[in-house]
């Protein structure tokens, strides 16, 4: 029974110092040039290393040198088992409020080694509130809009059910 005891204290030791001490800003920087490859530029004005997240602050995107949208804040978090990246606050830019909802207050991606091909998603905003999946196996999307106020400029792409508004697509 001390053997057991003793392994599991190692291994959760090894765990709590992996996280902990995980270049989580270098995990940013690869995530930063990997989007970038597609022409999507982060620029944050501030970086805050925590034990278990990185923090970014007032993160303005750009897609082909063209603004397209700022956050107040995004959260990274893992886990190394669960990782989860959240948004707060995310602002479109006035060109584009006719094509995407202006306003997002919240935004969650939420990933887990259990379910390693599914992405869950939770937003709300001007547009009410979403919950959706993404399978990465599929290669789908289907997003559940709550309630339907604020959608009219997403409405052709939406198709009606019982319980709303759903946007389906693949990739």
């Amino acid at each position: 029974m001390q053997m057991v005891k003793k392994s599991l204290i190692i291994i959760m030791v090894a765990w709590l110092a992996i996280v902990v001490l995980m270049p989580k800003r270098e995990f940013y920087y690869k995530l930063e040039e990997e989007l970038s490859k597609h022409e999507v530029v982060l620029n944050e004005e501030k970086i805050d290393e925590g034990w278990f997240s990185l923090n970014l602050e007032q993160v303005k995107v750009y897609f082909k040198g063209i603004h397209v949208a700022t956050i107040e804040e995004v959260t990274l978090a893992t886990l190394l088992f669960y990782s989860c990246i959240e948004l707060r606050s995310l602002e479109v830019d006035d060109s584009l409020k006719k094509m995407v909802p202006q306003k997002t207050e919240e935004a969650t991606a939420r990933h887990s080694v259990f379910s390693p091909f599914n992405v869950m998603v939770d937003a709300s905003g001007s547009f009410g509130g979403m919950s959706g999946l993404i399978d990465l196996n599929e290669r789908n999307v289907r997003l559940d809009f709550n309630e339907s106020k604020g959608l009219d400029m997403l409405k052709p792409q939406l198709r009606k059910e019982e319980k709303g508004w759903v946007y389906e697509t693949s990739f």
